[in-house]
């Protein structure tokens, strides 16, 4: 009778913590999209948290430093690494998304201080939501610059 309760309690427990395990996981998961799966998705794409990768347009820069609101836009890069390779690297493919005006776009918004690595042909992987507008709005901002190491890496691989 006491080994019952007590495995019967221990059920209990168990089952508990795997529910809020599954539920915080459920609630907090993030879709990681390229903007044309973005785009793809339309309005059921509104207001559900995601994380954006896509390639900096440099002209399209914008940051009022009174407000500390940064906008600009963003190409559709892939999310395949091997594609990425097949296409010359990273560089090349954030290049040829810049300058390609048939790519899809996405106008980005993020409230905070401007990253130094901001720059034309930077690959920007944002953590937001998209707004009823079509604007990504950014919680997190991060950016890779690929050309400002890609030299340096053969010279140290020559020298080992």
């Amino acid at each position: 009778m006491q080994r019952s309760k007590f495995l019967l309690g221990g059920l209990l427990i168990l089952t508990a913590v795997v529910y809020l395990i599954f539920s915080s996981t459920k609630a907090s998961a993030e879709y990681f999209m390229t903007v044309d799966e973005l785009n793809a998705d339309g309005a059921s794409a509104i207001g559900r948290s995601v994380r954006l990768s896509g390639a900096v347009i440099g002209d399209t820069i914008q940051y009022d430093a009174d407000t500390l609101t940064l906008t600009f836009d963003v190409a559709h890069v892939t999310g395949d690494n091997n594609e990425i390779e097949a296409q010359g690297g990273l560089a090349e493919v954030l290049y040829q998304a810049v300058n390609d005006p048939t790519r899809e776009r996405v106008k980005v918004v993020y409230i905070g201080v401007k990253p130094d690595l901001l720059r034309g042909e930077a690959q920007a992987i944002m953590t937001g939501k998209l707004g009823d507008d079509g604007v990504f709005h950014a919680d997190e901002l991060l950016l890779k610059c690929p050309t400002r190491y890609e030299e340096a890496v053969p010279e140290q691989a020559a020298s080992n």
